[in-house]
């Protein structure tokens, strides 16, 4: 069991308030973004895949667990960060993804995720039965339904653990019923209601009593975190930031979670460094992250195509990348990852398929349009176009301190932006 995330509990109750943050994305760039500064910084790295970007259908990267675990192993290899610096995970593992199905189709479908994903050596896995399926109640299944579904596929987790090779570890467990949707929300109220102590306590009791009864009591002692509301969540413009006092009570109700059980917080995206160094202080120990890097991504690569304009310009005959009308083309031909959350008139949408902080533009990166034409504006920017920086690009375009690395690519560039975006989460779990 890794220590690093065993211990967490512990060093907060004794004073000593460091934390993780969890990269959770399938986009290659930002996963090496995250292993060269894990590699340059020699800290321990999560990376966690949701059930929508991993699953046995393949998910919107097209990867099953198997397919991403050995990409990911293959990536830090390659980077140069040690294996055992490495642990994946599983967020989201649960009925979300099958939402439309009938209860007992979605969680069979989210079991075979779970059992895939534990073969495929997950280490960490997220079991959110909080989603409703068809049938279910709009606001979701009541608690009790809820750590019945968790201990079903806790179950099937166990189970393919007992029955791998003999020296394999079983997994550590994240659990919650009071999880942020996915993704953000389009719709973000000022304020966010925050988890009452209450509600943590009798979710706990729950699944303590329907592990028992599933025969999986050993489980209990590998719930590493259980997932709270403190109060955050983003949506088109940025983040709800996160209010210290509002969450006063359940922050304190930390120390009285058993075992080693601590808090995960997901949607802290496009939160300010302070609030993401309040939030480790306050015992919220593991932050989730994901939209606003491969948002990073996504703003680094249009002002790498600001640039190419420009060099268009001086140069006649260069032939354009046209990467953001070939991502507005390819998003309006393919709106299902998008038409439930951008709403308003054509004016309005048309600027949200390319802006908007919910970021939805994230599953069109890997379309076979859009990655040709991200290679041509990477190779229509060599090294020695980039170091005219100061020229070419808007005033505060570099602002990555230090000598570049050799040579300065377009790839590179893109990647420290991503790492500009994910630093602050270092500095907060420290």
């Amino acid at each position: 069991m890794p220590s690093f995330l065993r211990n967490l509990r512990a060093d907060h109750l004794c004073g000593r308030r460091r934390g993780v943050f969890s990269v959770c994305s399938s986009h290659p760039e930002v996963l090496a973004a995250a292993v060269c500064l894990a590699r340059e910084e020699g800290i321990p790295l999560l990376i966690e895949a949701t059930a929508a970007q991993v699953n046995p259908q393949g998910g919107y990267s097209g990867m099953t667990p198997s397919d991403f675990s050995s990409r990911l192993a293959a990536l830090a290899e390659g980077l140069g960060l040690g294996r055992e610096n490495l642990l994946l995970g599983a967020d989201h593992l649960g009925p979300y993804v099958w939402r439309e199905k009938p209860p007992d189709e979605a969680l069979g479908r989210a079991a075979e995720l779970a059992r895939q994903c534990v073969a495929a050596g997950f280490r960490k896995l997220h079991l959110d039965a909080s989603a409703p399926c068809r049938g279910d109640p709009s606001e979701g299944p009541d608690p009790r339904t809820a750590a019945q579904r968790t201990a079903l596929l806790c179950r099937v987790a166990e189970e393919e653990a007992a029955r791998l090779a003999e020296g394999s570890r079983p997994p550590l467990y994240v659990i919650g019923s009071d999880v942020p949707p996915p993704g953000g929300r389009p719709d973000v109220p000022r304020r966010i209601a925050v988890t009452r102590p209450e509600q943590v306590a009798e979710f706990l009791s729950l699944v303590k009593e329907e592990l028992r009864r599933q025969g999986i009591e050993n489980a209990w002692e590998r719930i590493l975190a259980v997932v709270v509301q403190p109060g955050v969540e983003f949506g088109h413009e940025g983040a709800v930031p996160y209010l210290p006092a509002e969450a006063a009570a359940l922050s304190a109700f930390h120390a009285a979670l058993p075992g080693i059980m601590t808090y995960e917080v997901h949607s802290t995206d496009y939160q300010s460094p302070e609030s993401l160094t309040r939030l480790v202080e306050d015992h919220f120990t593991i932050l989730k992250v994901g939209p606003c890097l491969t948002d990073a991504f996504r703003e680094a690569v249009f002002r790498l195509e600001d640039l190419e304009i420009e060099l268009a310009r001086r140069r006649p005959g260069l032939i354009l990348s046209g990467l953001r009308e070939v991502l507005r083309r390819v998003m309006e031909e393919h709106p299902e990852h998008w038409r439930d959350y951008y709403r308003g008139s054509k004016e309005e949408i048309h600027t949200a398929l390319l802006s908007s902080r919910l970021d939805r533009i994230r599953y069109y990166w890997t379309r076979p349009e859009v990655e040709a034409a991200l290679a041509r504006l990477f190779a229509n920017l060599s090294p020695a176009i980039l170091e005219e920086w100061d020229v070419l690009l808007p005033a505060g375009a570099v602002d990555q301190p230090g000598p570049p690395p050799v040579p300065l690519t377009a790839a590179v560039w893109v990647r420290r932006r991503i790492q500009a975006a994910l630093r602050p989460y270092r500095e907060a779990c420290r």
